[in-house]
């Protein structure tokens, strides 16, 4: 048994890194003599790709605030029974981003999910809760080692930065390293066992902070509940159509190779060089407007999408010509993106039965909206079908989705109790043509309409005049008249919006949701409180929703969790019925104002529902 000291908070820990089966029976004895009802918990792997077919676990390491053992998982035998006994029978497990780790243990056969996050608290999840900013936007971070150094001993080493020397001293890559490091490496060892005692004795702290900031024991737990649930929706994942992908891979390579060759024509040999394309579009004409930091003319999506008369969902704004060299650099770009982040990603991370498993990270953004990755489903645009082919339901199966119906207006109706907007929603009536018929009279026209839409929408999310302008190419008088009669059309939304504002700066910046989570904000950014509180708002209906649907043993059918959608597979005689009992379980009401749902039966793919064409059906 390898045996390290650690100077940690003016202690001296202990790390074990195990050798041999007597150290083994050493490290049972332990347990025996100290049982103790709490150890924190981590494991190492061969990397991040949980469900690949070559993926390892190496090690899995637990320990109080003082000492930590290390257990050489891969090495079987008496350390992965070690692992198994530590695993199921300690009362409770302190793991940082338990979902991962959990899933690990449940795909190496250490022990199933459900078995052991009953039993769980999660670090990541606590600190989320304390204070959901990043460090960048005035908090600490959720990270464990900027947590570790703000509470529990800023002089704490870091050995990640000493892992990534010794991958590159023995030819490893970050990619590399984490499987082809030798176990008996000492910065290995030791890294893994300081994570563990940083865990230990990162809980207390944030514990003691979840009290000072009154964070309710209820959000706590709901917290946890939709961590495994989601984590169980990861383990399941998607079934993938490899030979559509491996097409798809192709196809999205002649596109970049295509639109490549039309920005080309127009003097940018470099789609990467903003200098380029910025030159060519003011050769061109265009007027550019905004600069970087560095001085340089601004070409990111957002410029480019106005330039090419393209919304963000690259649907055609119909407000200007499209600019042909802004129109080919996206489209170069995006099929570069598509085929490498999704294509390529899918097949190269598939598991042994062609299954995708994308990850749901519950606690995504500062508000706690849930994002999605490896691939980022969440971004794709809501009418592209080319992606959502290759996911295809099981023989005999077919895909539905549920999503709750225009939730961030009905949340902010909800929360503002606004009542022109409360009641129109509790009559069942269409609420942008209502709020059209506010703005514009009973003869308002479509494009009106879209604006009442617009307005609605950019209210939720606190976009002024000049952001909607951009985002849609009107001028920004016009989104400025079109906010104005938006405000005169729902009053109390703005009293309200404005009541937010001062309860925050009261408050030291700070506001809370429904379900008691705290959200602070930037003192010269305070109009971003209704946002933050609607969309916070809104993921938590949704996320009860899963817990509803957990209890009613409707989660097994479930696939994904995309903003206000749930995905699922379902046999196909039976598909209807389950989706609509879903969509009875996702409604409910927000203080007295009902959030309805649609149920959609896609079929054979996800695509179904994003305008596949019957050429590229897959077969039945």
């Amino acid at each position: 048994m390898k045996t390290y000291r650690h100077p940690l908070a003016g202690d001296v820990t202990t790390i074990h890194a195990l050798e041999t089966p007597d150290d083994a029976r050493e490290a049972r004895e332990w347990l025996s003599e100290h049982q103790p009802r709490s150890l924190a918990l981590d494991t190492e792997t061969s990397g991040l790709d949980t469900f690949n077919p070559g993926h390892q676990l190496r090690t899995v390491q637990y320990g109080t605030g003082d000492v930590a053992f290390v257990v050489p998982f891969e090495r079987g035998g008496a350390f992965a029974d070690l692992a198994r006994t530590v695993v199921t029978r300690c009362p409770e497990l302190v793991i940082h981003n338990a979902a991962y780790d959990l899933l690990v243990l449940d795909r190496h056969g250490v022990a199933p999910l459900e078995a052991v996050a009953p039993r769980v608290r999660d670090t990541k999840i606590l600190a989320h809760l304390c204070d959901s900013r990043q460090d960048f936007e005035g908090g600490i971070g959720i990270s464990l080692k900027p947590l570790s150094a703000w509470y529990v001993d800023p002089a704490a080493p870091d050995t990640q930065a000493g892992l990534t020397a010794v991958f590159r001293s023995r030819g490893l890559t970050k990619a590399t390293g984490w499987a082809g490091i030798p176990y008996q490496d000492e910065t290995y060892q030791r890294y893994a066992g300081l994570d563990v005692l940083l865990t230990a004795r990162l809980r207390p702290y944030l514990e003691r902070e979840l009290e000072r900031h009154g964070i309710p024991d209820t959000l706590v737990e709901f917290e946890h509940q939709l961590m495994t649930i989601c984590a169980a929706m990861e383990r399941r994942g998607m079934l993938l159509d490899v030979p559509y992908t491996e097409g798809l891979v192709d196809r999205l390579a002649a596109d970049t190779q295509r639109h490549t060759e039309r920005a080309a024509r127009y003097g940018v040999e470099n789609l990467n060089s903003t200098a380029q394309v910025a030159q060519a579009l003011l050769g061109m004409g265009e007027e550019l407007v905004d600069r970087t930091p560095s001085g340089a003319w601004k070409v990111d999506k957002g410029v480019l999408l106005d330039l090419a008369d393209l919304d963000d969902q690259w649907q055609p704004r119909g407000t200007r010509r499209p600019n042909p060299l802004a129109d080919a650099v996206l489209r170069a770009k995006r099929a570069a993106k598509w085929r490498n982040s999704y294509a390529v990603a899918m097949l190269d991370n598939r598991d042994a039965h062609d299954r995708i498993h994308p990850k749901i990270n519950t606690l995504g953004a500062k508000t706690g909206r849930a994002s999605v990755s490896d691939p980022p489903l969440q971004q794709l645009p809501s009418k592209g079908w080319e992606i959502r082919r290759a996911i295809v339901a099981e023989p005999g199966n077919v895909y539905f989705s549920v999503d709750q119906s225009s939730v961030e207006l009905v949340v902010l109706a909800a929360l503002s109790q606004e009542p022109r907007m409360c009641q129109a929603i509790r009559d069942g009536r269409n609420l942008h043509d209502f709020t059209a018929t506010l703005m514009f009279g009973d003869a308002f026209t479509k494009h009106q309409r879209s604006l009442a839409k617009i307005a609605g929408l950019g209210t939720s999310y606190q976009g002024g005049a000049a952001t909607l302008a951009k985002m849609t190419g009107m001028p920004e008088n016009v989104m400025r008249d079109t906010l104005q009669r938006y405000a005169r059309a729902y009053p109390g939304v703005k009293r309200w919006a404005r009541g937010l504002q001062s309860h925050a700066l009261s408050n030291g910046c700070e506001i809370r949701t429904p379900s008691g989570r705290r959200l602070v904000l930037d003192r010269d950014r305070l109009y971003k409180g209704v946002a933050y509180l609607c969309q916070s708002t809104a993921r938590d209906t949704m996320g009860q929703a899963l817990i509803d649907l957990q209890e009613k043993g409707l989660t097994r059918y479930l696939n994904l969790w995309v903003h206000d959608e749930v995905l699922g597979t379902a046999p196909k005689a039976e598909a209807a019925e389950i989706a609509q009992e879903v969509a009875e379980t996702v409604r409910m009401e927000l203080f007295g104002v009902p959030i309805g749902t649609d149920a959609e039966v896609y079929g054979k793919t996800w695509a179904g529902g994003y305008g596949l064409p019957e050429d590229w059906a897959p077969a039945a």
